[in-house]
């Protein structure tokens, strides 16, 4: 499980009830949405203007005929117009939810002949102007700049229906159904759950480049937590449309004024008019084709710099992604220091649901406003701000602003329903019941129990099974963050059957400073351990490892080990750790550890093998953007490799070590969008080991002996079959988000995704290492040719599954072991957007 499942805070837990239980306060914004289709055929009307009568605000219908207002205005009445048509007006109630479905009738008008000469589409020749404009009016082109933004985010559940409202589940919350509101964007009733503001200063450096956020302010609903403030900063979801590519969700979606924007979009000329004091024209756009990361919507460009003045985009409805079923953009754009088009508003509204296009399930909005103000050119900003070890830094009392210090940062004023939120928050976690929904919510998320200061778990290792123990039991438990937000302690005991042998290990954490990263690690096992498992594999005392093994299970050694570790990050991108260990081995089953062997193949019985080693691992991230719980940290992402280099010393006579080695890993991985075909990820890694050591201590090649698909490891390599003491692999893959799949008829609905990948391992032995030991039966160096599998996939079955046949290209049929497979079906699960 990754690490920022083991370490959920519990609040986190409390978070996901609030997903599930609504608040909400009074609405003081008239919302009406609704269609306008021709009253003889039925069809949709696009581009009907729809104005607030007595007013000049209003909007226009889609390609779809669909329009949404949220009216602040003291206009009674809509006037529906379109050239052609009779006009239509319908009355309105002030500070509620309406919706009117418009029918326009033909009206025939006799116009004078006049004959227009013009070649091509005019919409395509101002966006050609954008372009050619582009980067002289995105932001990017200063070299210094910096701001102020305040940032409000909400997260609202949906699809309040009187069906849930009448659960008996949520009885002792039935408070929190009296006011509901409703959307316009989707027409799903919500109620708010969360809401987080935050303001912060920006600074940005062109060269050398670098962009660093002050969060001054924070304020969030029911939850005092530093890294949730950190990750909704203004940093996170920070879209530019001067940029080729909108990546959202790791997927690149195609900007509407892309360099070939004319390649994915449909462009249509349909106004002119003056905003403020600047002349503009009015362009609406819509994809080429159907199931590409493409938008729908419209934009005013002014018409002397080419800027954009406002945009409003929403995705195509039928874009290959997952658990979002709409997804709406709004930008403003105003005329600063007379020199510039600067950025000053910027909405973003997301549907989640995991039941796509569902009305049934509970899935909830997020919303993002950000107010861009102070801007400032080409002043040098002080040196400190760029020398702060990280790219997103909380000033300490960021937390414990007053009342008057919001009144006087918001731009606009909160609603009472959003007002709201910060009271019902906390009459909802006063109930009782409350803590036990959340409880279960949160074992059900992580594996682990609530109880008082402690935690029990994790559910999955509590009982599994293999050839050695028979049987296995676990129990294991852990402290809460009520116990301590700075330190953490682990324990299980373990028990075979067959063996009957005790096992269990103990970990303990203390995190001396989370931002930069400062903790220290100590930790103890005596256990069963699978030698050449991947990291990234389920462990071997993990249920699901009993239950989709490949092969029996009888390879495992029993290891006793005490490590200590310190980690430091300088600044954000580069950590040092500093580690020192000692581990004992022992041969379990028919295994014996025979060193310096003889031609009959006899010689010197080790009871145990034993290490002390001291190790450096460097890391290097560079631009990496992760959150953090109280403990742990979690990598999001990053546009840059990240490389791991790790030195390790065994120290000979040290607490009975018993062998002298040096050993050297490199390990360079990274992930990127590969334009609108998908996206890639590798890996390589490489290391030498120098020393005369047994088996053990080489470098035993991860392979995979389950049915489970394993990034990481070889998955149609055994377990103990190769072994190096200098190597190198290659791990390839790329996935093609249904580029394939979204021009087949039958296959676009389900939404399947392709996916490919290839691994190659090559090592070699020194004829020292090779004598120094028995090797088990079947193990064996890799040789002058290298082990090379791959694989091809579907992903996305039921939005969660996947399923990856592979062909084993090399060693298929060595004498030392003949019987390895050929091929192999591995499944796995993976929830991706």
């Amino acid at each position: 499980m990754p690490a920022f499942c083991r370490s959920l805070p519990r609040q986190m837990g409390g978070f996901l009830i609030f997903l599930m239980l609504p608040f909400a306060g009074y609405s003081q914004v008239t919302k009406i949405m609704g269609t306008v289709k021709d009253s003889t055929t039925g069809d949709p009307l696009p581009f009907v203007n729809i104005i607030i009568k007595g007013t000049t605000d209003g909007t226009l219908t889609d390609f779809e005929g669909r329009y949404s207002l949220e009216l602040n205005t003291k206009g009674d009445s809509l006037r529906f117009s379109l050239v052609g048509y009779k006009s239509v007006t319908r009355k309105i109630v002030k500070h509620k939810f309406q919706s009117f479905d418009i029918v326009m009738a033909e009206e025939k008008i006799t116009l004078p002949e006049v004959t227009i000469h013009y070649t091509g589409n005019p919409a395509e020749t101002i966006l050609r102007k954008i372009i050619e404009n582009r980067e002289k009016n995105s932001i990017q082109s200063f070299e210094e700049y910096q701001y102020h933004a305040y940032t409000k985010i909400e997260i609202d559940a949906n699809n309040i229906t009187d069906r849930l409202k009448n659960r008996k589940l949520l009885k002792p919350f039935n408070f929190v159904f009296d006011y509901v509101d409703t959307s316009t964007l989707t027409g799903k009733s919500y109620l708010p759950v969360f809401l987080t503001e935050t303001t912060s200063d920006v600074f940005f450096r062109k060269n050398p480049k670098a962009r660093k956020e002050i969060i001054t302010g924070s304020k969030i609903s029911g939850i005092q937590n530093e890294s949730v403030s950190q990750f909704l900063g203004n940093f996170s979801l920070e879209i530019d449309i001067y940029k080729d590519y909108i990546p959202l969700f790791e997927k690149n979606f195609i900007c509407p004024i892309a360099s070939f924007g004319i390649d994915s979009y449909r462009y249509y000329l349909v106004d002119s008019s003056f905003m403020g004091n600047k002349w503009c024209y009015h362009v609406m756009f819509k994809p080429r084709r159907k199931q590409e990361l493409t938008y729908t919507g419209d934009f005013w460009v002014n018409d002397t710099t080419w800027a954009i003045r406002k945009i409003e985009m929403r995705i195509a409805t039928d874009a290959n992604i997952n658990f979002v079923n709409d997804l709406a953009v709004q930008q403003e754009f105003q005329w600063t220091d007379n020199k510039f088009w600067m950025k000053t508003k910027d909405y973003l509204i997301i549907d989640f649901n995991l039941i796509q296009r569902s009305k049934k399930v509970v899935g909830f909005f997020g919303h993002k406003t950000t107010y861009y103000s102070d801007f400032r050119f080409d002043v040098p900003a002080e040196k400190k701000f760029f020398s702060i070890p990280t790219d997103v830094f909380i000033e300490p009392q960021s937390a414990e602003k007053n009342d008057d210090y919001w009144v006087n940062q918001r731009p606009e004023r909160l609603s009472k329903t959003e007002n709201g939120i910060y009271e019902m928050v906390d009459s909802v976690k006063s109930i009782p019941i409350f803590k036990t929904y959340r409880d279960i919510v949160y074992g059900i998320v992580t594996g682990y129990l609530p109880w008082g200061k402690f935690e029990l778990g994790p559910y999955f290792k509590t009982f599994s099974w293999n050839n050695i123990e028979g049987a296995r039991f676990r129990l294991g438990a852990r402290t809460s963050d009520n116990f301590s937000r700075k330190m953490q302690l682990e324990g299980y005991v373990a028990y075979g059957i067959t063996d009957m042998t005790y096992k269990g290990g103990t970990d303990f954490i203390y995190l001396f400073s989370k931002n930069p990263r400062r903790d220290i690690t100590v930790s103890f096992k005596h256990d069963l351990e699978q030698l050449g498992m991947s990291p990234n594999a389920f462990s071997s005392d993990n249920i699901l490892t009993s239950l989709f093994h490949r092969g029996p299970s009888n390879k495992l050694t029993m290891v006793t080990e005490y490590k200590a570790a310190y980690e430091h990050e300088w600044f954000n991108g580069l950590i040092n750790t500093i580690g020192i260990s000692r581990r004992e081995l022992f041969p379990l089953g028919n295994t014996v550890f025979i060193l310096n062997p003889g031609k009959d193949g006899t010689g010197e019985i080790l009871r145990s093998i034993n290490t002390s080693e001291i190790s450096l691992t460097t890391r290097l991230s560079f631009k990496e953007r992760f959150i953090s719980t109280d403990i742990y940290r979690m990598t999001i992402s990053s546009d840059y490799p990240i490389i791991r280099l790790t030195y390790s010393y065994g120290i000979p006579n040290l607490v009975t070590g018993d062998f002298e080695y040096h050993k050297l890993n490199l390990n360079i991985s990274q992930w990127f969008n590969f334009a609108t075909i998908g996206w890639s990820r590798y890996q390589i890694e490489a290391g030498k080991i120098w020393g005369t050591l047994p088996y053990p201590l080489l470098k035993i090649h991860d392979g995979n002996q389950t049915f489970l698909w394993d990034e990481l490891a070889s998955n149609l390599m055994n377990y103990y079959e190769f072994v190096s003491d200098q190597y190198v692999s290659l791990y390839l893959t790329h996935h093609f988000d249904g580029l394939l799949f979204n021009h087949i008829p039958l296959l676009r609905k389900l939404k399947w995704r392709e996916v490919i990948y290839s691994r190659a391992v090559y090592g070699t032995l020194t004829p020292k290492n090779l004598a120094c030991s028995v090797f088990p039966e079947k193990m064996r160096p890799i040789g002058a040719t290298p082990y090379w599998e791959a694989g091809a996939g579907i992903e996305n079955i039921f939005r969660f599954i996947r399923i990856d046949a592979v062909w084993r290209l090399t060693h298929l049929h060595d004498f030392e072991n003949p019987d390895v497979p050929a091929w192999g079906v591995f499944v796995s699960m993976n929830f991706s957007f």
